[in-house]
């Protein structure tokens, strides 16, 4: 089979590995220009473009694919098969029918759940015990074409959206390569998905990371394993931006009688650097990032910062700041 790859991220690398490795023809790869970014904001290939110039694939690097030289390159391919994985851009009729045989999307999920342009970090966030890899046959909609291929993955409690992702890119690259035997094969058989079973996974927006300490310990526990690696959970300490990057619940400590707590307020136990939330459980900072700083354990951020009694994170219900 002939396939042509679409992708830019990270996680879009090992399924192009895969094709490269199986029996196919990566007739091209096509991928987004270089962007400004990093020290010296200097232009930046994608991972799949740096995938591609290693393992020696025909490369070319576009704005879009919609139309003019993206869609070109795509058309003068030739392709059995268009395998788009983590691309981040809704392609239209036209690149649809290019390939002889299908478009095919890796999606990183279970199908309908998730749909959207953020499953695994939503899979995290709704506290699902179990996700997966759903590879499609493309349509016009947003991740609503037939399923040809699924697999799950059970949700570690461990697991932020870095390690899960990385585990269901794996897996995704294994089940392309199966759905591409497949398909050349005539052995796969289309089923469409259950429209009224469908969950969504809209983007990430900057509000979407803030952590309110207000909440339950357990669901801001779950956002920082979401927005972790990147972008971290943000919150605020002495008027400074602080990312949380590693955190887990403590449970609810017996409080002094007579202790008044707010949600946000330090709270120092067994020796952890613990925050009091809004149903009076802790959760323990493992990894932080202060605003213009390195990332630096709990008990580092303790030892250089020495937060106060009474100090919080976070700004006090109504926006009045938190005290410090």
């Amino acid at each position: 089979m002939r396939v042509v790859f679409l992708g830019n991220a990270k996680w879009s690398v090992p399924s192009l590995e895969a094709l490269a490795e199986s029996t196919h023809e990566v007739a091209l790869v096509l991928t987004r220009v270089p962007r400004p970014g990093g020290r010296g904001n200097r232009p930046i290939p994608t991972p799949v473009s740096e995938a591609a110039r290693r393992i020696g694939l025909p490369l070319q690097e576009i704005e879009t694919v919609k139309a003019g030289p993206g869609l070109e390159e795509l058309t003068e391919a030739r392709p059995d098969v268009l395998a788009v994985v983590a691309y981040g851009e809704i392609v239209p009729k036209a690149v649809l029918d290019v390939p002889r045989i299908a478009p095919v999307n890796v999606h990183f999920s279970l199908l309908p759940a998730l749909r959207g342009a953020a499953p695994v970090q939503r899979a995290i966030l709704a506290g699902l015990d179990r996700t997966g890899v759903t590879t499609i046959r493309m349509d016009q909609g947003m991740d609503t074409g037939p399923i040809l291929a699924q697999a799950d993955e059970p949700i570690r409690p461990e697991d932020d959206a870095g390690s899960l992702g990385d585990r269901l890119a794996q897996i995704g690259g294994r089940l392309l390569v199966e759905t591409i035997d497949g398909s050349g094969a005539g052995t796969i058989e289309e089923r469409p998905q259950d429209d009224a079973q469908a969950t969504y996974a809209p983007k990430l927006k900057p509000d979407d990371r803030k952590i309110d300490w207000s909440r339950p310990a357990e669901e801001i526990v779950r956002l920082v394993r979401a927005m972790a690696p990147e972008p971290g959970a943000a919150t605020t300490f002495r008027g400074r931006g602080l990312k949380i990057l590693r955190a887990r619940l403590r449970g609810k400590p017996h409080l002094p009688l007579g202790f008044e707590w707010e949600p946000g307020q330090f709270f120092f136990w067994d020796r952890e650097l613990g925050v009091l939330t809004g149903d009076a459980a802790v959760v323990s900072l493992h990894e932080v990032q202060p605003e213009g700083r390195k990332r630096m354990s709990g008990g580092d951020f303790f030892r250089g910062y020495r937060p106060q009694p009474g100090e919080r994170l976070g700004e006090a219900a109504g926006g009045t700041p938190a005290r410090g």
